[in-house]
């Protein structure tokens, strides 16, 4: 009870601190009516002020101005400034980290149905280190699909899945509020994409209206746990088999915190989280950094065939981010070993991330997605596999271009989050981790997520979707290629320095199919490939 009142409390103060400037402008209206007089000067600001305050409050399209009344405007304003201050006190339009504002305004922008094109050419530098480039051809091709699936599903997979480029990659319940779980998922249904629940469970929110989902089952097992934290088969079956869970995702590690668990206090564990969960109201929730289902790659692969099994021949993967890389050729070896195939892998990269995470790991731990997914492909090109386990990439995508590039790396697909997080209005504002987003979507206060408007949103998720995968196919018809997949790394162009480009596979070598398994010793994952083994994730002696 004493944690009810607690968060009762904050909410309100939260609601009166926001709603202030209109009550004092209602009040200063009002006196000015009981003095008269000369006072009555004072009704021809205060009135106007009030009259655009209540109307903010009551619109539905801009979360900002909903939760916080005429103040959200000066933003607005300082954004219509920006060209003429940015010099001088407002950041670039390249700066700001970990998107800049360019990135954030091309997704705004479509998202709304706005114009998405730029004038005056591009900003960046194409002389830098840094700048990259695809590579068009004299001969476009327009003769060519208006949208493509990714078929996903093994020879051991009775229900494949047909996954479009583009989908929302997994953001729990708990770290995004209950309003914007159900604009992803509706927005997911009308543009026809899946919505990754995330390791917190299925909820309510996620089943809302009825869009895709794959489920997430990370080391905490929430939705299919036992008392005592431990994976539930009965749990697993039973929500598994449902018509809109379309694929199960084993989560092994994620880029913003690999090899990390999570605690979840007590504290923060409401009524809604424990029932998504199926943990105790009010008590500390533990993701252990591990699993406890399996410990050795040939036992997660036996496990993964039982998931495919329960769910009735869904398809099965998981999702990592790579750091020892013999560890991928561990489970290369595992399924050649067992031949039980995943059937599809999610590859993750050191850049991801969208809550809170301990900032040693964000920063240092695990692998670029570029250098995780080309490790992910030559393994599974060069031991043969790669026909049947689809590959996707999640790390930092947000425009047709990123999709472009990662799967011209091997990528058959991609995932987004944070991208997904802009359309639903997010400013970036990196209060994720404090409860007190201000746009209502990283936060459980019930009165910051009433600026979220659920209808309003879904339709910005799904228009920013749609003109996102029209974007990349104007990139493969200006390739002159007929899909995606077509895409090379030697497609992709990099300036290494201010004198030297060459593409992407001067650098990062393909493999050829069966490579590993023909001569492993010719091939630059040579000492990885030897000290992977099956029966275990450490590496041979």
């Amino acid at each position: 009870m004493g944690m009810t009142n607690n968060a009762d409390w904050r909410s309100s103060a939260n609601l009166f601190r926001r709603f202030a400037p209109t009550a004092a402008l209602a009040i200063l209206a009002i006196v000015a009516l009981l003095i008269g007089g000369r006072a009555l000067w004072v009704l021809l600001i205060a009135l106007p002020l009030l009259a655009i305050a209540l109307w903010d409050g009551f619109q539905t399209r801009h979360s900002l101005r909903r939760n916080y009344p005429l103040i959200a405007r000066f933003r607005w304003i300082m954004e219509d400034l920006r060209p003429f201050l940015r010099s001088y006190i407002v950041e670039s339009d390249l700066d700001g980290r970990p998107f800049n504002h360019d990135e954030r305004s091309l997704v705004y922008a479509r998202a709304k149905g706005e114009l998405d094109s730029h004038p005056f050419g591009t900003e960046l530098d194409v002389y830098s280190d840094e700048y990259e480039w695809l590579s068009h051809s004299i001969k476009p091709k327009d003769d060519i699909p208006a949208e493509w699936r990714a078929q996903v599903g093994s020879s051991q997979c009775s229900k494949p899945y047909q996954a479009s480029l583009l989908n929302i990659s997994a953001m729990s319940f708990g770290a995004l509020s209950a309003n914007a779980i159900m604009a992803l998922n509706k927005g997911a249904k009308l543009g026809g994409f899946y919505h990754d629940t995330g390791e917190g469970g299925l909820s309510r929110y996620h089943a809302a209206h009825g869009g895709d989902l794959v489920w997430e089952l990370g080391s905490g097992y929430f939705g299919c746990r036992t008392d005592d934290g431990h994976f539930c088969a009965d749990r697993f079956q039973e929500t598994a088999q449902s018509d809109q869970v379309k694929m199960i995702e084993i989560k092994l590690s994620q880029g913003a915190k690999p090899g990390h668990g999570g605690l979840l206090p007590g504290s923060k564990v409401t009524e809604e989280i424990a029932e998504a969960r199926q943990v105790p109201v009010g008590k500390d929730c533990l993701s252990p950094p591990g699993h406890s289902a399996f410990s050795t790659p040939i036992e997660m692969l036996e496990w993964a065939a039982r998931l495919r099994d329960m769910s009735g021949g869904k398809p099965v993967g998981i999702k990592l981010c790579i750091g020892q890389q013999h560890e991928v050729f561990a489970v290369m070896k595992a399924m050649l070993e067992t031949g039980i195939r995943l059937d599809f892998i999610t590859v993750d990269g050191a850049e991801g991330g969208t809550g809170a995470a301990p900032i040693e790991l964000s920063n240092r731990v695990g692998l670029p997605l570029r250098e995780g997914l080309i490790i992910m492909r030559n393994a599974l090109v060069g031991c043969g596999l790669k026909d049947e386990i689809k590959i996707a990439s999640s790390g930092k995508v947000h425009s047709g271009a990123n999709m472009a590039m990662q799967l011209g790396l091997g990528a058959d697909w991609c995932n987004a989050a944070r991208a997904f997080m802009f359309a639903l209005g997010c400013v970036q504002s990196m209060r994720c981790h404090t409860d007190t987003c201000p746009t209502g979507v990283a936060t459980q206060d019930a009165t910051r997520q009433r600026g979220l408007v659920v209808e309003d949103k879904a339709t910005r998720v799904a228009r920013y979707h749609k003109e996102t995968v029209k974007g990349l196919r104007d990139i493969v018809v200006a390739m002159g290629l007929n899909s995606p997949w077509e895409i090379q790394p030697s497609h992709i162009g990099q300036r290494w320095n201010t004198v030297r480009s060459d593409s992407i596979d001067q650098f990062y070598k393909f493999l050829p199919k069966n490579a590993l398994l023909d001569s492993p010793e010719d091939t630059q994952y040579a000492r990885y490939w030897k000290a992977a083994q099956a029966s275990d994730f450490r590496p041979a002696q």
